[in-house]
């Protein structure tokens, strides 16, 4: 199992590099772009709020001069004018939430669905070498960690941004004095908050990683098959013990990333608290002094002003710190969005291909340093089928996976009728070849969900047909929900040959005019293997057919026999005349009995 023996996933390790930080950062803010309008309605709302939130200090000086002269029409119309504002600034408010949560949100889709449709993009290689869970996290957990920034913070260091800034100039604007003294302390503050982001954010990034290892061992590890395989090998409490190791961990990073610079945070809220007093005693000396540049009322009104600077300014710093921790994932999230598309549709690409012959033409490919293929030429004939066999390794599923064009040949090419299959469509080819793989993979759906997944648009009656010629749609009837029975976890409600014949029924719905059979039949007993070959039979009736097998005697029929071994074809032809020449094959063929019966059966010359 992949939870043993895999630590890291396939992406590289690349977000302590410091311009490819810079670079991520100049990346976030296209993502606002598309909802211009609604960020701009959303600035304007934060400008008004901000500008009516310091109308108040300025109206409580009026309200105590007022008080100071007995004048109560000036009294009702500063206080009636405080109720006012306090009324259209928390309307304002709502409207604000309500459109910043929508641009938030919407940022968030893209941000999904952009991961989901590059990976989507992707070849297989990637994933062969990535585990599934961490997959998983960079698409929940990542882009999920950073959805509060996304939704509310950015808003946030605008809003605040907005309020300091007001909130300052209506400080100068009541006492310049007053307001010197009062910001001496805001520069020492972010300073220190600017240390304490870095290392919340190398703690944030430990996290997510840990956090991506739980998912990996959830995923494998309580599915139906990691399951199966952990209590058959008595391995339960081991997985478990390793969850709780996990789990310890991470919560323990938790602890430290929002305990870092707790000390330093709890300072800065501690000399904001002070401030109000320390503006007292400041105002009070200047007032001692003679000085007619301070009153009371201005001073309560200063204080009260200043108060209001206090929360957006801790905000902001508490902000900063979030921002540090949410970078660290975004770091994540473009190291997917960055992954090469090794395998490119061309822009000029033909939107349509004919079914025709199969050409092999010295195919070289290798998934790493060594070659898996070595100048591997063959052709397959249109309507006519072709098996591959040789040892485990040999190459056999790497060329059916190539001829469907999971991966790209790294020398040579695949055609079909005349058309390199690199200059077809996707599209185009996936309407001409179609896979039946030895992992049959079933969605958590209903039969007939399954079954439509080849053919979105088909009737009942098509699904059906495609059952039978399948042979399993006697099993389907039987069910009490029929077709609408729910298959479960990969399909685990259904035996390994009904599963099969469940995939070669999406395969006949899909109708592909050449087909790729990766060892269809292999792990089945008899009587299911005869059931599957003879929907496989049927399949493969009047389509161009490659077929990869280790069972040599459900190959004896082929048109065509290639021989692979380390990578290289070193024989070709049909079963009785390979059994004759005494090679590879018959080596193979021999190994592959099991009893005399057997012997028989497959060194006979086919019929």
């Amino acid at each position: 199992m992949g939870m043993f023996f895999h630590s890291a996933d396939g992406a590289p390790e690349r977000s302590a590099d410091p311009a490819i930080r810079r670079a991520n950062l100049r990346r976030i803010r296209p993502l606002f772009a598309p909802y211009k309008l609604r960020l701009s309605g959303v600035l304007l709302l934060i400008v008004i709020s901000a500008g009516l939130g310091v109308l108040p200090a300025f109206l409580l000086k009026r309200v105590l001069e007022a008080i100071g002269r007995n004048d109560t029409t000036a009294l009702s119309v500063s206080a009636g004018a405080m109720i006012a504002i306090a009324i259209v600034t928390g309307a304002l408010g709502v409207i604000q939430t309500l459109l910043s949560n929508q641009v938030g949100q919407r940022v968030m889709h893209d941000l999904r669905a952009a991961v989901f449709r590059h990976l989507q993009r992707l070849s297989l290689a990637f994933f062969t070498r990535t585990r599934t869970g961490e997959v998983q996290s960079r698409i929940s957990n990542d882009i999920g960690g950073v959805q509060n920034v996304v939704t509310t913070t950015a808003t946030s260091i605008a809003s605040n941004v907005t309020t300091v800034v007001a909130t300052m100039i209506g400080m100068i604007l009541l006492s310049w004095k007053l307001a010197v003294f009062a910001f001496a302390l805001i520069p020492f503050f972010v300073l220190l908050t600017r240390r304490v982001g870095n290392e919340r954010r190398r703690i944030a990034k430990t996290t997510q990683e840990t956090l991506a290892d739980i998912s990996s061992l959830v995923q494998e590890s309580l599915s139906v098959s990691g399951i199966l395989l952990g209590k058959t090998m008595g391995r339960g409490d081991e997985l478990a013990d390793r969850f709780e190791s996990d789990s310890l961990r991470l919560a323990e990073l938790e602890v430290r990333q929002r305990m870092a610079g707790r000390w330093v945070m709890a300072s800065i809220q501690t000399s904001f608290a002070v401030m109000p007093a320390a503006v007292y005693w400041f105002g009070g000396l200047l007032l001692a002094s003679g000085s007619h540049a301070v009153s009371i009322p201005l001073l309560v009104s200063f204080t009260t002003l200043q108060t209001r600077l206090f929360f957006p300014v801790g905000s902001l710093l508490g902000v900063g710190l979030d921002v540090q921790t949410s970078l660290a994932l975004f770091d994540r999230i473009f190291e997917y969005l960055d992954q090469p598309v090794d395998i490119e549709e061309k822009p000029d690409a033909r939107a349509v291909g004919h079914a025709g012959d199969v050409v092999f033409d010295h195919v070289w490919f290798r998934y790493g340093d060594e070659w898996t293929l070595q100048d591997v030429s063959f052709a397959v004939k249109a309507g006519t089928t072709t098996a591959l066999v040789g040892e485990t390794g040999s190459g056999k599923t790497t060329l059916g996976y190539l001829a469907a064009r999971l991966y790209d040949v790294t020398r040579g090419s695949i055609t079909i009728d005349g058309v390199d299959i690199r200059d077809l469509s996707f599209r185009a080819l996936t309407d001409l070849v179609g896979v039946v793989s030895q992992e049959t993979y079933l969605f958590h759906e209903s039969v007939r969900e399954n079954l439509r997944f080849a053919k979105p648009d088909a009737t009942d009656e098509e699904i059906e047909d495609a059952a039978r010629a399948a042979r399993i749609h006697e099993v389907l009837v039987a069910l009490p929900d029929g077709y609408d029975t729910v298959v479960g976890e990969r399909g685990y409600r259904f035996s390994g040959g009904e599963k099969q014949r469940i995939a070669i029924a999406r395969t006949i719905l899909r109708n592909p005019p050449i087909l790729v059979l990766d060892e269809a039949t292999s792990s089945l007993d008899n009587e299911t293997e005869r059931l599957v070959q003879e929907a496989l039979d049927r399949l493969s009736e009047g389509r161009t057919t490659i077929a990869i097998a280790h069972r040599l005697s459900t190959v004896r029929g082929a048109d065509q026999i290639i021989v692979l071994d380390h990578g290289r074809l070193v024989e070709s032809g049909r079963h009785a005349e390979l059994i004759l020449a005494g090679g590879r094959y018959a080596t193979l063929a021999a190994r592959d009995l099991t009893s005399v019966d057997g012997a028989a059966a497959v060194l006979a010359p086919a019929g």
